[in-house]
């Protein structure tokens, strides 16, 4: 298997090593070691060696939801989500993908998304068909919340005509390239689709990223890949932290006491972490889960659902968990990801709103 000279190194140095067994969010919801990034590494080991084949530990290479714990826990620098990522790159390029990553990667290549959508909700067409006109402000609310969730699509689009903003939301909006990354990596499928995206984003002045799975593709992979922007890409999150300074967007605090479930993508990825809590503070109380900011707990995502769904019922179970056993009431999410994850938790003690649900109350 052909995986950079860095990328064993990590994998040697972390085969052996403990130091992050604890913070997996995967490993820690189904309790198996395999699930861990130590036992990830281990297994790439074998394949190096000639010991086993990539086709015996492939299912584990998809089980990494690539949040990155094990990487900010790591206070030696090693990093299991970059050797992964390589892993994934390389069973693509030698045809070994497991046939529903496949799947997802065939409909990324000709629908645009992983699930296969090629229609959007009545609602939401008819929302974005009003903000059509060019403007210097491009809403891109990504393929979850418009293909998965698009109830919280069309609730973006109604903070932002709350708050009086000129902007365009697209129709035909290109994929980021988020989720070809997510599934193999930086292939030349991946960076075509990334191109084509920035391509277009490059007509505005300024790109809001609703989801913060493209706010990070954007705003940090591009540049690793060569992907040039013009423009000016923020997170949604940011946007709204602006639009409340500048009095744009009124705030009416009715008291509800909350905690924010941090996006790992704003948090760890891009170092955002007060602008959310910025606006959720005009809105709620503000209290904090005991795992926060760069320290964030992952609480599951719409793509790893389509195939370990029972895994991601269990990661949004123990977030869930995490609240109750602090004595919290309701989380609020700024991830239409992870607030789909958390709602597909059949319970009726903890909250789940999204910021965009906070707002509009």
């Amino acid at each position: 298997m052909m995986i950079s000279e860095k990328a064993k190194q990590h994998v040697e140095s972390c085969r052996f090593c403990w130091m992050c067994h604890h913070i997996c969010p995967i490993g820690n919801a189904t309790g198996h070691e395999r699930s861990t990034p130590r036992a990830r590494a281990l297994g790439i080991s074998l394949v190096n060696r000639n010991a086993i084949e990539l086709s015996e530990i492939i299912d584990n290479i998809y089980e990494c939801a690539g949040c990155g714990a094990c990487v900010h826990d790591c206070t030696t620098a090693w990093d299991p989500v970059m050797f992964t990522k390589e892993v994934r790159l390389q069973a693509a390029l030698e045809d070994q993908l497991p046939a529903y990553i496949n799947t997802l990667v065939d409909n990324c290549l000709t629908t645009g998304n992983a699930y296969g959508k090629t229609e959007l909700c009545e609602s939401l067409t008819a929302a974005i068909k009003a903000h059509a006109e060019p403007t210097d402000t491009l809403l891109y609310l990504g393929v979850d919340a418009r293909t998965m969730a698009c109830k919280q699509a069309l609730k973006a689009i109604k903070v932002l005509e709350k708050a009086g903003v000129a902007f365009t939301v697209l129709l035909d909006e290109p994929a980021s390239g988020a989720q070809l990354d997510f599934l193999i990596g930086a292939a030349e499928e991946t960076k075509e689709q990334m191109q084509t995206v920035a391509n277009v984003m490059n007509h505005y002045k300024t790109v809001v990223c609703y989801d913060p799975a493209d706010a990070k593709t954007v705003k940090q992979t591009f540049g690793e890949y060569g992907i040039e922007l013009t423009c000016k890409a923020v997170t949604y999150t940011a946007f709204l932290a602006e639009l409340l300074r500048s009095g744009a967007l009124k705030a009416e605090n009715k008291g509800k006491t909350v905690v924010f479930q941090d996006p790992f993508q704003l948090s760890r990825d891009l170092g955002e972490t007060e602008e959310a809590r910025e606006v959720i503070a005009a809105f709620a109380t503000l209290e904090e889960m005991h795992l926060n900011r760069e320290e964030t707990v992952w609480a599951g995502n719409i793509l790893m659902a389509q195939y370990l769904p029972e895994v991601m019922k269990l990661v949004a179970e123990r977030r869930i968990f995490n609240a109750k056993s602090l004595a919290k009431k309701a989380i609020v999410t700024a991830s239409v990801s992870e607030y789909t994850s958390l709602k597909n938790v059949a319970q009726n003690e903890i909250e789940i709103l999204s910021l965009d649900d906070l707002i509009l109350d």
